[in-house]
């Protein structure tokens, strides 16, 4: 019964990696192919991480500190990547609403121009 309670999560944990993958090849833009290729993969390799949990009796630690550097740097790296994105200027960005970073950048910049892009 637990073998299979482990195949189950592990197939789980794989289709939410291969999801992600399918969401970075078909979204339109960076910001939402950025949050597939960290949202889904991160819970991907959590459930193969808990699958490889339940499975090995010597070794938990190891796969659990696997994980928590995966959820540490995952994330981490998507927020730096947006956040370069935000300042290039060829990176196209449709807001809907108000651009607060543009105004938090600003007045660290003391008086320095606000972003072009802002609306």
């Amino acid at each position: 019964m637990n073998d299979t309670i482990v195949g189950v999560i592990a197939v789980v944990g794989a289709a939410f990696i291969f999801v992600a993958g399918i969401g970075v090849v078909r979204f339109p833009d960076l910001y939402t192919r950025m949050h597939a290729a960290t949202k889904a993969s991160t819970v991907g390799i959590g459930l193969i991480c808990a699958a490889g949990a339940m499975a090995i009796d010597h070794g938990t630690a190891k796969i659990v500190l696997a994980a928590v550097a995966i959820f540490v740097t995952a994330p981490t790296a998507a927020h730096l990547i947006g956040r370069a994105a935000y300042h290039d200027e060829h990176v196209d960005m449709r807001l809907d609403g108000v651009d607060d970073l543009a105004a938090l950048l600003a007045d660290d910049h003391d008086g320095a121009e606000p972003d072009p892009r802002e609306g």
